[in-house]
């Protein structure tokens, strides 16, 4: 009898319960983001990433809530060749505006992330200075394809970060092509970076993406590349002066840093510092924050007009047969298309 109530007593003991985690509400999340709480901020961009619809919400109630208290940052995109040393760049350009006293949010942007299998992760390691101090915050900003992408999920997050009081965000694009000119489209300030060799790099790059920029940064200008840097950069300000500039009454122009020795690093604060201010003046700088508003509400439509028409069951149903059926020449890619919407706007 004894050794069976010591047994009960030593299986009581060892019983417990799983700690169930309790979701913030909506009223607790924007508590947290006014008081500049980053595990708070944490959770609320997890929040509007989630394709869940209780999720999505949920998150919209919350961004409905900040919307007040955002805006008020200085929004800047960074993009750049491979080896261009952009996270680099981003730890010591982010280090010297904390130093400064400004708090610094990064989100970094790859469109091709759900093939490459979230290699963004690894910004947030190399950036090791900036990873360590409060007065930053660091993100990476998958896309999944679904729901806005890009567009939704990276201009929420930048929302979320004002609220909670950051006042320079940093925007890098981790992917080439398209993610470029979807980052052109939410940010104040667009930066190229760029190596040594212009030549021979001018010949690859597309004209295109050059005229997005309203700066070039030559990096990794020190040791002995500093000289081939410098030439670098007056070869850029030479095409440049031929180029359309990405923003009205603003010259772009090339400069040099080294991010390992924080060389540059002032003087591309205090052009993106004279930028902000001329185009507040001008009135372009709200003129293009009200078009980028305006362009991410038509983007929404669109993408959510092609998440309900691939959600449709008919067109779940038809589509591989027409597929099929275009493939092997025996319907014109017109007509299937035609017939496919023909279904899909057919009262269920």
């Amino acid at each position: 009898m004894k050794e069976n109530h010591i047994e009960k007593s030593f299986s009581s003991a060892k019983r417990f319960h799983k700690k169930v985690n309790h979701a913030p509400t909506v009223e607790e999340l924007c508590s947290g983001l006014r008081n500049g709480n980053r595990s708070m901020l944490a959770q609320a961009i997890t929040l509007i990433e989630s394709n869940a619809d209780h999720h999505f919400k949920k998150g919209q109630e919350l961004l409905q809530q900040i919307l007040p208290f955002s805006g008020n940052s200085v929004r800047i995109g960074i993009t750049g060749v491979p080896g261009a040393g952009k996270s680099t760049f981003i730890d010591s350009f982010g280090m010297y505006l904390c130093d400064q006293g400004m708090k610094v949010a990064v989100l970094a942007v790859d469109p091709s992330s759900k093939r490459s299998g979230g290699s963004i992760l690894g910004d947030k390691t190399r950036m090791e200075q900036l990873s360590r101090t409060e007065l930053a915050f660091i993100r990476p900003s998958p896309t999944g394809g679904k729901l806005g992408g890009v567009h939704r999920k990276t201009k929420e997050s930048i929302a979320l970060c004002e609220a909670a009081g950051y006042e320079v965000i940093i925007v890098e694009t981790v992917g080439v092509g398209q993610s470029e000119v979807l980052v052109r489209d939410m940010v104040d300030f667009f930066m190229l970076l760029v190596l040594t060799g212009a030549g021979d790099e001018l010949q690859g790059m597309k004209k295109g993406i050059m005229e997005l920029a309203d700066g070039i940064v030559v990096n990794k200008a020190d040791g002995e590349n500093e000289a081939a840097a410098r030439k670098t950069r007056d070869e850029y300000n030479q095409i440049l002066h031929f180029l359309q500039p990405s923003t009205a009454n603003w010259e772009t122009r090339a400069h040099v840093c080294s991010s390992l020795y924080n060389k540059g690093i002032e003087e591309i604060w205090r052009t993106i510092d004279q930028f902000i201010h001329e185009t507040r003046q001008s009135g372009v700088f709200e003129e293009r924050r009200r078009k980028q508003t305006k362009d991410w509400m038509h983007a929404l439509i669109t993408d959510q007009l092609q998440l309900q028409f691939y959600a449709h069951e008919k067109i779940k149903e038809l589509l591989p047969q027409l597929e099929r059926a275009v493939v092997d020449g025996d319907q014109t890619v017109t007509s299937a298309v035609d017939l496919l919407f023909k279904y899909f706007y057919e009262k269920k």
